[in-house]
This record gives C-alpha cells, structure tokens and sequence, in this order.
C-alpha cells in the first residue's frame, strides 16, 4: 500500500525504486539522466568486467555525469545492485508446459531450465548477495510461476512453497559453481580439459587410497580425467529433485510411501 505522495512508507527503498513508488526528481541535473539509463549503464559495467567493478563513481563515469548527480535517483549501491538483478533477470516468459497441460513436472522443469538460461547469461549477478526472501516484481513473477508449476500436485501450500526454494537454490547454485569454473579457467589461462587434467594430477599425488577409498575408485575408473558436462549435471539433478518431489506427493495421497504405506516406501523421520 503507498501513502499519499506515492511512497510504500516503511518498504526500503530499492523496493519502492523497484516498484515504481518512489517519487522521481522532477529534472535531473542532467538532461536525459534516468533511474532507467542509470542501472543499464551499471549492468554493462558487471557485464563487462565483473560486480566489484560497479561503483557509484564508475557508473557516473560512464554516463558523463556527476557522482553526485546519481544520488537523487538511487540512495546506495546495495540498492543499484537490487535495480541491477532485477533489470538482468527480467520476468520468466509463459511456460509452454503449463498452456498445454503437460503435468507439473514437465512445468517445474521448464521454469527450472529458463531460470538457469537467465542466469548464465548474467553470471555476475549470482555476486549479489540475498538480503530476503522475493519482494522485487520480477523474483515475485518467477515465485508465482513456480508455484502455478505445482498446481495440481496436490501438495500443501506450504510444501509447494518449499519445492520451489529447494529447485530454485539448484538452479543457482549449480549456475554458480560454473560461473566459479568459468573465472577459474581465464585466471589460471587453462582450458577446461586442462583444469581437469591438473586437479586429477593433484588427487593422485594427494589422495591415501586407506583414508580416501571412495576417490580412489574415482580415480581408478577415470570418471574425473575431463571437465564436468554442465548439461548432464543439471538434468541428473532435475531429475532426482523431482523425483523426491514426486515421492512427496504420493505420500501427501496416501499412496506408496505415504502414511499408511507399511512396505519399503519411504518413512517420515
């Protein structure tokens, strides 16, 4: 709810930026200055060389304006980079699994898979630290469609909720871990293939077969002589998240697994 001169009152700012519901400058102290031109000139700048590379100062820098001149449209930096993900991210586009009814599971995957495409194309702002649960349009257009995914599940509010946590901290994470490889591979000037090769070379000189047996047999078998197929590795992670997903509601029905199930299925701690 805003008050009477358009504000939300005790939301934080980057929220109210976010939103719409802050009062803007009626003239900038320069023509054409815009929140707008001013967060796309901060998302070249992380695009270009990273997040710790955008600063209030670079930002002007970039614009041809004051350092100061930013203050009147965005407070701080921790909000520029709320206005940041926000703009990098944008809103998810329709599912196609949901227009043609093709079952939870095919819609959480989707949302899952478009959500990692957001990201990858915007490793930087994984950086951005989490300050709270999703309060900006965009993350809350996202939670919403994650949750129109499980309509139909037949699992409770709250769980529905949870299932969309446990993907989405999947999808970023992973995401995350190749964003790490990634800067890994142009710090060190490796390929891929190289990286791999060195941390093998690494284990085999480190690693007690006595105390380590389990990476010894990793070793042996050469499973760790290439670089990680990211593809595979998100969709063998996909695929046993739902599957526990999958197991959540036959046990919410009563099915295999669920309550009044007495055989092997799966029990409640």
């Amino acid at each position: 709810m805003t008050d009477k001169n358009g504000s939300g009152g005790d939301l934080p700012a980057s929220l109210e930026a976010a939103w719409g519901l802050r009062n803007r400058p009626a003239k900038g102290p320069k023509p054409g200055l815009s929140l707008e031109r001013i967060v796309a000139a901060a998302v070249g700048i992380a695009a270009a060389d990273g997040l710790a590379a955008v600063s209030m100062g670079k930002v002007a820098q970039e614009l041809g304006v004051s350092t100061m001149s930013l203050y009147r449209y965005v407070s701080a930096k921790d909000e520029l980079y709320v206005l940041m993900q926000e703009a990098a991210v944008g809103a998810p586009e329709p599912l196609a699994a949901l227009e043609n009814g093709a079952g939870w599971r095919a819609a959480l995957t989707e949302w899952a898979a478009a959500q990692r495409s957001r990201y990858y194309a915007h490793l930087w702002a994984l950086r951005i630290p989490i300050g709270g649960p999703p309060a900006t349009p965009n993350s809350i257009a996202w939670w919403e469609q994650g949750l129109q995914a499980l309509e139909g599940s037949g699992l409770a509010e709250g769980d529905k909720t949870s299932v969309v946590l446990l993907v989405s901290n999947f999808v970023r994470s992973e995401a995350l871990m190749t964003s790490d490889l990634a800067t890994a591979v142009v710090t060190r000037g490796v390929t891929p293939d190289e990286l791999a090769a060195s941390h093998e070379r690494t284990l085999k000189r480190l690693v007690d077969p006595e105390r380590h047996p389990g990476i010894t047999r990793q070793l042996e078998t050469g499973v760790m002589s290439g670089p990680d197929d990211p593809e595979y590795e998100f969709t063998f992670g996909m695929g046993v998240l739902l599957d526990g997903v999958e197991a959540l509601i036959r046990r919410a029905a009563g099915g295999p697994g669920g309550p009044g199930d007495q055989g092997g299925g799966a029990k409640s701690v």
